[in-house]
């Protein structure tokens, strides 16, 4: 297990940052989600610039960004939000796409959302029963490494893209 600090760390230090998110909710942005909620774009503008200006800093740096979100359909309201959200970041060159979760049946995916980290590094956000940061999880082990990495590029290959994507 590792701290939050820790986790960002691990994040600033990677330049190839990959991620498959498989939950429907998070806890972790409820103030966000709830601005979303009551104000739309206009309530969460300014936070999500500022996610968009660290994506274009790290894009500058040679940092780069591929995420994938496995959804189901419709889409929950915290998956709006979150559409809606990563649409300054992905004008800023994060690649993120959409896998609906009726196509992942088959696929091997991580138990818990992961980052894959330099091709090196596996980690972890475990959630609790109430959508909230339970703990963070650091894997190098070659072989956990490889099922994340292999896991998250077959997901994203599947993937649709953001600006395709129809929520």
């Amino acid at each position: 297990m590792i701290s939050l600090e820790r986790r960002g760390e691990l994040l600033q230090s990677a330049q190839e940052i990959l991620k498959v998110e498989l939950r429907d909710n998070y806890a972790a942005d409820a103030g966000n989600f709830a601005a979303w909620r009551t104000g739309g774009f206009a309530g969460i503008a300014e936070v999500a610039q500022q996610w968009a200006d660290t994506v274009a800093s790290d894009l500058t740096e040679g940092r780069t960004w591929r995420r994938v979100r496995v959804v189901s359909e419709p889409l929950s309201e915290y998956q709006r939000y979150a559409y809606d959200f990563a649409g300054p970041a992905v004008a800023a060159g994060e690649d993120m796409r959409y896998l609906p979760r009726r196509l992942v049946s088959v696929l091997p995916l991580p138990g818990n959302d992961c980052f894959v980290l330099d091709g090196e590094v596996a980690m972890f956000n475990v959630l609790d029963g109430r959508d909230d940061r339970a703990e963070f999880q650091v894997y190098r082990d070659s072989e956990a490494v490889k099922f994340c990495r292999d896991a998250v590029t077959a997901a994203f290959a599947m993937a649709i893209p953001h600006h395709e994507y129809q929520p």
